[in-house]
């Protein structure tokens, strides 16, 4: 299932939020719980491992004009 342009926008938003939320010194941890309450979500080991794969591989370098 694939989110169309609009939910895509509202859940990385929400996401960003709830990082800030959780603030500097949480932000790993919070990252860390998220990922595996959806990989539950998921239930597919292969398919969360080449997540992680891809957005690893697919992680752009942080820019200072962002």
């Amino acid at each position: 299932m694939n989110f169309d342009a609009s939910a895509q926008d509202s859940v990385y938003a929400a996401c960003s939020n709830a990082i800030a939320a959780a603030g500097r010194e949480r932000e790993s941890l919070f990252l860390a719980r998220l990922a595996l309450l959806l990989f539950e979500q998921v239930g597919d080991e292969q398919r969360c491992k080449q997540a992680i794969d891809a957005a690893l591989r697919e992680l752009p370098m942080p820019s200072l004009s962002a």
